[in-house]
């Protein structure tokens, strides 16, 4: 039942396969219509190859008057007029033969399209910059990666710079460390660098680079032209652009891109066969080292990210099952006009609407985290309003379990966690501080602003002991930014982010907001009088505080930074803060992200709903930041009331909410449900008598096997994935046969239920399935109980009643949220 095992989709695969709608031959031949438009593209308007070396990927598109766009790029309908300057092969790689002009044409029966393209100096190319030809190459090969030359040290004696950000560095690795023996311009293809990369001679990580391949050839003329670095006025890349930026397609095609690079001088170049590829959800799509992505088979909506030379950029496709949407739900909000409209791109039928014990169930462990009483189950379900479902999400939010339950959410994500050397205290004054305002419903914002902005004694302003836990700078920077941005910029610490945009001077400028905290006696935190700035830890040069994509801000030492931090950040115009909450909030209802995981907002990670995203940011910041409003808004649509049961059509889905995906209980949830279906309480140390586990206040102290063992976080990091969901063997035997089981069976309500003589079995039963399911058992079930109670005596009723708890506990619609 793992959401991600691999095992489990494919099992949903087979029975889509069963269904017939997946690797269905007639969808995928489907006539798509009258061809009406055929486009040939290179990426860029006005294409030119400088030298001999550059390669263009042509995209050729073909346009069909139902609407449908299809990929013609290897069907072979490209020429070229005149001939003998450039050839194009089967993939729609244009490679150059001499100068001069051509124009391009696609063609079919009916169809045609052209482009013009220009050769220069292919007999007199122009040097080859480093920065620009050269790195991107190591890059694209996997030579400067971490587990290659690019790791701290390098690999058997040769080192370059993480993924190719510092080419300083690289260029004097190559050229001048070890007397030059890498490379020898009087014969180039003796060079170290080529013969090991090639294979010529051994090399640890294998033939990298073919002899006959256009980057051998770069290699190669960059070495006889002497090993030019550059100029200081060579172009700098800005970007890079991804042709298409989106395409719906079908489930079993495919796509071709063109990647183009632009530079500081205005200048492009396609750079589609030196770019990198990785799809976020390689089950539903990968691609090829050319840029060709394939498509697996599964409908949803997949990103493929590209990598170049530090810039990233992203094709989004939208993959239809193409199943009728002909019936949908009652729509209650935005949130299912967006939802629904989707479902109706991706033909994919959603679930029906969950019955009320389903529903009564599933929004009380989402909101207060325990299950439902007997009482309130019973009230619900005989409760004849049709606005009953609301009044029970009101009712929710307006008690202390909703404090409780979430204060515990926030207090692992802000990390209050025991340490060595930080008196306990203080975690239990700043998860009171945090209940407390999740009972008040403070604005959000104004909450992230107190827990940012927090100076003094952390007895008198519990928030200080954010600051506490959070010590230095760097954890500072790295945990306002994945917690309150949703953005993971760790790796911008020490080289430009991978993934991203975001570079050291980002990093370091964000930084400069928490240079001048500091912290006294383990006590007191304050912002000493001094000029917030940091330094470049490569250049030395003074960064001062900066939010990420802004302007650096000039304050003087009177101020405290962080006052100008928590302004950007809470600003409503802010384009990350609302988004990185109302995200996180979408993943706590419905088991997975619009963006996930949930704190890595990036570009090359793209919403799987992106006008969902934005509709519910720009709700959340109309609404000013109420937390409460939000959950109201996700648990009254309609969207978060569908069955987790599958039709015939959605049983693969997991990204596109036509169904609530299952997911097991959180360890806390699941121990108090215990708990509350046996009648009986757990202990905690340092806790009160009959405290339960939702409101253990810090994490790491608790020492609880059960909650260890079902995966309770220890609160050491800000990522929310240090809680686990997964499904383990020692679970399994901590339910079946654990002390700890056992001695609450022998201590559970069944004593009280056998002992009451006015309930008949049948009441008993229905009791029991009413707190543990909020429904009464089916006829089948009641019946295979009243079998097995029969074979005791009355004397040895109690017994029965103890295993029929023990079965309860033990079904997955007992562990799991459905």
């Amino acid at each position: 039942m793992v959401r991600k095992s691999r095992i489990l989709k494919t099992l949903n695969m087979f029975l889509l396969v069963l269904a017939g709608v997946v690797g269905s031959a007639e969808a995928d031949d489907a006539d798509p219509g009258k061809l009406v438009r055929l486009e040939v593209s290179g990426g860029h308007e006005q294409l030119a190859i400088i030298g001999n070396s550059d390669r263009i990927q042509l995209v050729v598109t073909a346009h069909f008057d139902a609407g449908q766009v299809r990929d013609w790029t290897h069907r072979g309908l490209i020429s070229v007029e005149p001939a003998g300057i450039i050839e194009v092969d089967s993939t729609g790689l244009v490679t150059p033969l001499s100068d001069g002009e051509v124009t391009i044409k696609a063609a079919s029966d009916s169809q045609q399209s052209s482009l013009k393209l220009t050769v220069k100096q292919f007999n007199d190319p122009p040097a080859v910059s480093f920065p620009n030809r050269i790195t991107p190459i190591f890059t694209k090969h996997g030579c400067n990666g971490g587990g290659c030359h690019g790791k701290s040290g390098g690999q058997n004696g040769f080192q370059l710079s993480l993924l190719g950000f510092e080419p300083q560095e690289d260029y004097v690795y190559l050229v001048k460390e070890a007397r030059g023996r890498r490379v020898f311009p009087a014969a180039p293809e003796r060079s170290l660098l080529l013969q090991k990369a090639a294979g010529v001679l051994p090399h640890g990580g294998g033939v990298r680079i073919d002899k006959e391949s256009d980057e051998y050839r770069m290699l190669r003329l960059w070495i006889e032209q002497g090993m030019p670095y550059g100029n200081d006025d060579d172009p700098v890349l800005e970007r890079i652009s991804v042709f298409p930026e989106e395409r719906t397609l079908n489930k079993d095609s495919s796509q071709q891109l063109t990647i183009t690079a632009h530079y500081s001088d205005g200048s492009t170049r396609n750079v589609t066969r030196q770019a990198q590829y990785e799809a976020n959800n390689t089950d539903l799509a990968d691609s090829s080292a050319a840029g060709n992505v394939r498509l697996l088979g599964v409908p949803g909506v997949v990103a493929v990210m590209v990598r170049y030379q530090g810039q990233v950029a992203a094709f989004r496709a939208t993959v239809p099952l193409g199943a009728p949407v002909d019936k949908l739900p009652p729509v209650r909000n935005f949130i299912d006009e967006l939802v629904f409209a989707q479902l109706k791109v991706l033909g994919l039928p959603p679930s029906d609407v969950c019955d009320d014990s389903t529903f009564l169930r599933r929004v009380t462990i989402d909101i207060v985290g325990r299950i439902p009483t007997y009482e309130e189950t019973v009230q619900f379900l005989d409760d004849t309003d049709p606005n009953k479902r609301s009044k029970a999400i009101d009712r929710l939010l307006d008690t202390q379990d909703y404090a409780d339950y979430f204060a515990q959410k926030w207090g692992a994500i802000l990390r209050n966690n025991v340490q060595q050397n930080v008196p306990r205290d203080g975690n239990y004054r700043f998860h009171d501080w945090v209940r407390s305002n999740l009972l008040r419903n403070t604005s959000y914002d104004q909450f992230v602003r107190s827990v940012i902005t927090a100076s003094g004694d952390y007895a008198y302003n519990p928030a200080v002991n954010w600051h506490r836990h959070v010590k230095d700078v760097n954890e500072k920077v790295e945990d306002t930014a994945q917690v309150f941005l949703g953005l993971r910029i760790q790796c911008a610490r020490c080289h430009h982010h991978p993934f991203e945009k975001w570079s050291q001077n980002d990093y370091w400028a964000l930084a400069a907001f928490y240079s001048n905290v500091r912290e006294k006696n383990n006590r007191y935190v304050y912002a000493q009088r001094q000029v917030a700035q940091t330094r470049h830890p490569k250049t030395n040069e003074a960064l001062y505080p900066t939010g990420l994509g802004s302007e650096a801000l000039e304050l003087t030492a009177d101020d405290d930074a962080r006052l100008a931090l928590a302004d950007w950040l809470t600003a409503p115009e802010n384009p990350f803060f609302a988004k990185a909450l109302t995200n996180r909030y979408w993943k706590h209802f419905f088991g997975i992200g619009i963006v996930d995981p949930e704190d890595d907002m990036r570009a090359t990670n793209p919403p799987s709903n992106p006008e969902l995203l934005d509709a519910l940011a720009k709700n959340f910041v109309e609404s000013k930041f109420d937390l409460k409003q939000l959950i109201r808004t996700i648990c009254n649509s309609t969207t978060y009331q569908l069955s987790a049961l599958p039709n015939e059509f959605n049983a693969a889905d997991q990204q596109s909410n036509s169904r609530f995906q299952p997911r097991r209980v959180n360890a806390e949830v699941l121990l108090d449900s215990i708990d509350q279906l046996m009648g009986t309480s757990s202990s905690f140390a340092n806790l009160p008598s009959g405290s339960k586990a939702t409101q253990i206040p810090d994490f790491g102290g608790a020492n609880n096997l059960f909650l260890n063992t079902f995966g309770r976080p220890a609160g050491a990091s800000a990522c929310e994935c240090e809680r686990t969901g997964d499904i383990s063997m020692s679970q399994s035997l901590q339910l079946l046969n654990s002390t700890d089981i056992y001695t609450k069976l022998s201590q559970s309500r069944a004593r009280t239920l056998v002992a009451d003589q006015d309930k008949s079995d049948e009441d008993r039963l229905a009791e029991l399935y009413l707190q543990a399911f909020s429904r009464r058992p089916t006829d089948a079930e009641i019946e295979i109980y009243l079998q097995y109670i029969a074979k005791y005596e009355e004397k040895d009723k109690l017994k029965a009643y103890e295993d029929i708890l023990w079965t309860l506990i033990n079904t997955k619609e007992f562990m799991f949220n459905h």
